[in-house]
C-alpha cells in the first residue's frame, strides 16, 4: 500500500482511518498469525467485512453507544478485529491483561460497568467467568468454543456467526465510524497499579491518532518508511504502548502485522518474519544482550575479540570520536560481524523502540555497537501514550528519551516535574473525579517524573517523583538506576532499592538462577536456589556484583547490604505489574522484617 505523508492524515477517527487504510489496502495482507508451522494472512478486504459484521451484531446484541465491552485475550488477528468492531459500533473497548486474577477482573468490571465481555479461550475464561456472573456484563463473546451447561442471566455467543457476512454491512459501519469524532471515549485502559488499584485512563480516538500520527513522522523523515513495512507483535495489546504503537501506528502507515507466539519463539518469528519495526520493553533488550554475550563466549576467540571490538569501536563512534586506526576495524566488522546480528534480527530492521520502563543507557550503546538502531521513547497511558522519542535527526542519546512528538508541548515544573499538552492527553480517569483534579491542571498533564529537557530539546527523565529515596540527610537517591545497573550483572536477575529516610541504601535481591546454576556447578555445590542463599561462598559472590556496581555510583548511591528474595518478583504473586514493573508498595510490605534487619547492627 503506497502511502503519501501518512502523518499528515487528520481522520475524524480511529475506525474512520482503518476503513481509509482497508480501502487502499483491498486484497493485500494485512494481519498474519501462525499456524500448522505456517504464517497465514488475513487481508485488509477480509479484516474489514469481520470488523463490520462484528459492529452490526454487537448493535443487534442490544449494546448501545458508549457501551464499554472488555477485551481479554493474548496477541493475535481476532484481538485488533474485536478493538475495532467495538469503536465501529460506538462502543469502548476495555483491554484487559491476560494474567489478571479474578479479582482484577471483578474491579475492572465493576469499575467500568461494562456490558459484554469478549474473551479468547476457556483458560482465560476461567478467571474470568465468575467476575462477570457477579457483573453487569450480561453478554460473552468467544473466540474459541466455550462450553457451558446452562444459559442463564448470562448469554455466551461463538465468535464466528458475529464476524460473517460483513459486506452486506460495510457502508451502514463506514457512515457510522464517521460519526464518531476525535474527542469521544475510544477505550478505558487501567493502568498497571504500582502503588495501588488500577485506574481506567480515558482516551480518547484524537490522542491515540495524534501519537499514531507523530510516530508515524518520525518513521517517515528519520527512516523513509515505505510501503512494505512489517511490524512483529509483541508486548501485550492491552498495553498502552502496543496498543498505540504495535497496533494503530501500522495501521496508519499501512502495515502488516505478524502475531508473536510468545516469548519462547520470539528469536525464531523474528528470523521467520523479518519485521522492519519492533516495539519492545528494556527487559527484552537486557535478556537479548545476555544470551548473546553466551553465545558469542562459547564460539571462540575470533568471535569474542569481534564482539570486544564492536563494543570499543561502537562506543567511540556514539560518542562522535572514532579515531582514524579504528576506521579499519569498523569497516571489518560491518563486512564480517554486524550482517550476521543483523541476520538474526531479520535481516531488514530499521528500528527497535523501547519503552515502557526506562532504558540502562549502557544497553542502548551496547545495541548500537552491533549495527542496530534503537530508539528510546517516554510516554505514560495518560498520554495516550506516547511523549517523546529518540531520533537520528535531532541527535541519539541514550540517557535521554529524546524530543516530543509532533504537536506535543512539554514543559518543566519549578519542582522539576514533567507537565505535558496537547490532543494525547487524556480527559480523565474513568469515575475519578479527584484523581483527574489532581494530574491535569489547566489541560497540563502532571506525568509525576522528574527530568529536564537539554541543550538539544530532547527529554531527560531523572526519576519518578514519588519513586525518589530521600535518605535520613535530605539526599534524593533514583532508585531506578541503582537497580537498572544492578540488574545488568549477570548474577542478578531482579533488585529492589530501599533507604527513604535511612543513611544508606540496602537491597532485596533475586540472583539470576541460570548463572547460579553454573556457578553452582562450578564450585561443587548443590544448585537447588534456598540452599545455595545461605551459603556464604555464594553471598560472596553476589556482593562482588553489588560492589561493580558501587564502584560506578556515588556515595549516596551505593548499596551497603543486601538480602535474598524469598522467590522472584512476579505477576502471579502480585509484585510486578503486567507491564513488568515492580510493585514497589506490596515489596516494602512483604520484605518489612528483611529490611529491617538490615539496618540493626
Amino acid at each position: 500500500m503506497k502511502l503519501e505523508n501518512p502523518h499528515l492524515d487528520h481522520f475524524p477517527s480511529l475506525v474512520a482511518m482503518f476503513f481509509d487504510r482497508a480501502e487502499r489496502g483491498g486484497e493485500d495482507p494485512f494481519l498474519w498469525r501462525k499456524a500448522d508451522r505456517a504464517w497465514h494472512p488475513l487481508s485488509w478486504r477480509q479484516v474489514a467485512n469481520q470488523v463490520a459484521a462484528l459492529a452490526h451484531n454487537l448493535r443487534e446484541l442490544g449494546l448501545k453507544e458508549g457501551d464499554r465491552v472488555v477485551l481479554v485475550s493474548e496477541n493475535r488477528p481476532e484481538w485488533c478485529i474485536a478493538d475495532l468492531g467495538i469503536m465501529a459500533a460506538g462502543c469502548i473497548t476495555v483491554p484487559t491483561y491476560t494474567t489478571n486474577t479474578e479479582r482484577d477482573h471483578q474491579h475492572i468490571l465493576d469499575n467500568s460497568g461494562a456490558k459484554a465481555v469478549i474473551v479468547s479461550t476457556a483458560k482465560l475464561a476461567r478467571t474470568l467467568m465468575p467476575a462477570v456472573m457477579r457483573s453487569e456484563a450480561h453478554i460473552v463473546i468467544t473466540m474459541e468454543s466455550l462450553r457451558v451447561g446452562q444459559q442463564g442471566e448470562v448469554s455466551v455467543h461463538d465468535w464466528a456467526p458475529l464476524v460473517e457476512g460483513g459486506q452486506a454491512y460495510l457502508e451502514e459501519t463506514k457512515a457510522r465510524g464517521l460519526g464518531v469524532k476525535r474527542e469521544d471515549t475510544a477505550c478505558l485502559i487501567y493502568t498497571s497499579g504500582t502503588g495501588g488499584a488500577p485506574r481506567g485512563v480515558m482516551q480518547h480516538h484524537g490522542a491515540i491518532l495524534h501519537n499514531a500520527a507523530g510516530a508515524a513522522e518520525v518513521l517517515v523523515n528519520d527512516f523513509g518508511i515505505g510501503d512494505e513495512e512489517v511490524f512483529l507483535s509483541f508486548l501485550p495489546l492491552s498495553h498502552a504502548y502496543e496498543h498505540s504503537g504495535g497496533q494503530f501506528l501500522p495501521i496508519m502507515v499501512g502495515a502488516q502485522i505478524y502475531y508473536s507466539e510468545g516469548l519462547e519463539k520470539l528469536v525464531s518469528n523474528i528470523e521467520e518474519t523479518r519485521p522492519t519495526i519492533m516495539v519492545v520493553v528494556p527487559r527484552l533488550f537486557e535478556v537479548i544482550r545476555a544470551r548473546m554475550i553466551k553465545a558469542v563466549e562459547k564460539q571462540g576467540r575470533l568471535a569474542n575479540w569481534m564482539l570486544n571490538q564492536a563494543l570499543r569501536v561502537g562506543e567511540k563512534d556514539y560518542e562522535r570520536r572514532m579515531g582514524l586506526l579504528d576506521r579499519p576495524v569498523d569497516l571489518i566488522l560491518d563486512k564480517l560481524f554486524r550482517p550476521k546480528i543483523g541476520k538474526r534480527f531479520g535481516g531488514r530492521m530499521k528500528a527497535l523502540v523501547s519503552g515502557g520502563a526506562p532504558l540502562n543507557p549502557e544497553i542502548g550503546v551496547f545495541f548500537h555497537s552491533i549495527g542496530l538502531t534503537l530508539l528510546q521513547g517516554y510516554g505514560q497511558t495518560e498520554a495516550g501514550p506516547v511523549i517523546s522519542c529518540n531520533r537520528p535527526s535531532a541527535g541519539i542519546k541514550m540517557d535521554t528519551v529524546g524530543p516530543p512528538l509532533m504537536n506535543t508541548e512539554v514543559r518543566i515544573a519549578d519542582d522539576g516535574e514533567i507537565l505535558v499538552r496537547g490532543e494525547l492527553v487524556m480527559k480523565g480517569y474513568w469515575r475519578n473525579q479527584a484523581e483527574t483534579e489532581r494530574v491535569l491542571v489547566d489541560d497540563w498533564l502532571h506525568t509525576g517524573d522528574i527530568g529536564h529537557i537539554d541543550d538539544k530539546g530532547r527529554i531527560v527523565i531523572t526519576d519518578r517523583k514519588k519513586d525518589l529515596i530521600v535518605n535520613d540527610k535530605g539526599d534524593n537517591v533514583s532508585p531506578q538506576r541503582v537497580e537498572g545497573m544492578l540488574t545488568l550483572q549477570p548474577e542478578i536477575l531482579q533488585a529492589m532499592v530501599y533507604g527513604d529516610k535511612r543513611p544508606h541504601l540496602v537491597a532485596i535481591l533475586v540472583p539470576d538462577p541460570e548463572w547460579a546454576a553454573e556457578w553452582a556447578e562450578a564450585e561443587g555445590l548443590p544448585k537447588d536456589m534456598k540452599l545455595l542463599r545461605e551459603h556464604e561462598k555464594f553471598r560472596t559472590a553476589i556482593r562482588a556484583a553489588i560492589d561493580r556496581v558501587n564502584g560506578q555510583l556515588s556515595v549516596i548511591e551505593k548499596v551497603r547490604k543486601f538480602d535474598f528474595a524469598d522467590e522472584a518478583f512476579g505477576i502471579e504473586n502480585e509484585q510486578m505489574t503486567p507491564s513488568m514493573k515492580i510493585r514497589r508498595h506490596v515489596l516494602r510490605q512483604v520484605y518489612e522484617d528483611k529490611i529491617a534487619a538490615l539496618y540493626k547492627g
